[in-house]
């Protein structure tokens, strides 16, 4: 199966790390992870960094602001490098934008120009989001017609677009369809809500009994970047007591796994393949659907 690549995508906890890692152990095959938080060093703890070999993991320093059009090139080369090495590249992670990235030639949203996403704020927030919506009615009707007036993240990135000519709408269609760069498996893990979230409260308290408020301590004495500061916990450990950390973590893991469970929903090809058993169990199945795709597609 050196011919091609797999994805494998799932929500926080899903235990992605532990399947791309029992698929080695059933292939040739490398690790090249997908995650926006883990490409940052010194923090393994509060990143969930795999115990297992992955390729850019903790490649930066937290002072260094990450850029998905920074990944982009390094997760082509580490792809392409696998395959010349002639086994198989497993794509594996849950920041959606950095998989597509890794797996596509993707058109990246520009970015923003300077102060244009604190003055969509500023109208989002003073004038209301119906004031917005209205706004960005008139620059991308499209756009607006996707987009919830409540979901402030988005219309203010729609406007953002929309003023320097852009639109929101084929850059998110083309999150998800294919285009990939090699011919790819597409896998994601399905774990039943109530599993995920008993994994995410169990993982959570083991973060703390394995230190992640001293390491949080230690970040905190450096000068994180803007990016790195976005680091799911990273507020919560350092200003609240352990327990109210503990839950408000619990409740902020679960919101994000939610919103990864709706980029697997929109994956076009996107195969799910039960992940509420062992990780080998979950492997051999991938496997066996990473085998037949091939036959198929030689045939």
């Amino acid at each position: 199966m050196a011919d091609q690549v797999i994805g494998l995508f799932g929500p926080t906890a899903s235990g992605k790390s532990d399947v791309a890692a029992a698929v080695t152990e059933l292939i040739p095959s490398e690790v090249v992870s997908a995650d926006a938080m883990q490409v940052y060093d010194g923090v393994p703890i509060l990143t969930n960094r795999s115990p297992h070999p992955e390729r850019l993991v903790g490649i930066w320093p937290l002072s260094h602001v990450a850029s998905v059009g920074e990944y982009a090139p390094l997760a082509h080369g580490a792809v392409d490098e696998i395959l010349e090495a002639g086994k198989t590249p497993l794509v594996a992670g849950g920041t959606g934008l950095y998989f597509r990235a890794a797996l596509a030639e993707l058109e990246l949203p520009p970015a923003p120009t300077p102060g244009a996403r604190k003055r969509w704020e500023g109208l989002y927030d003073e004038d209301g989001p119906a004031a917005a919506h209205a706004q960005l009615e008139e620059l991308d009707p499209a756009a607006a017609a996707r987009i919830h007036p409540n979901d402030r993240r988005r219309v203010v990135r729609a406007l953002e677009l929309a003023e320097g000519g852009r639109s929101l709408v084929p850059l998110a269609d083309a999150l998800f369809g294919g285009a990939w760069r090699h011919p790819t498996v597409l896998v994601g893990l399905d774990v039943p809500k109530p599993e995920l979230e008993r994994r995410i409260a169990k993982r959570t308290r083991r973060m703390f009994e394995a230190g992640v408020e001293e390491e949080v301590q230690s970040v905190l004495r450096t000068e994180p970047s803007v990016t790195a500061r976005k680091i799911i916990g990273l507020d919560e450990v350092a200003t609240l007591p352990r327990e109210e950390a503990i839950e408000a973590l619990i409740v902020r893991t679960r919101r994000y796994a939610a919103y990864q469970r709706k980029w697997l929903r929109r994956l076009d090809g996107l195969v799910m393949v039960a992940a509420d058993r062992s990780p080998e169990e979950t492997a051999a199945e991938i496997v066996a659907l990473a085998r037949t795709r091939e036959h198929l597609s030689r045939s």
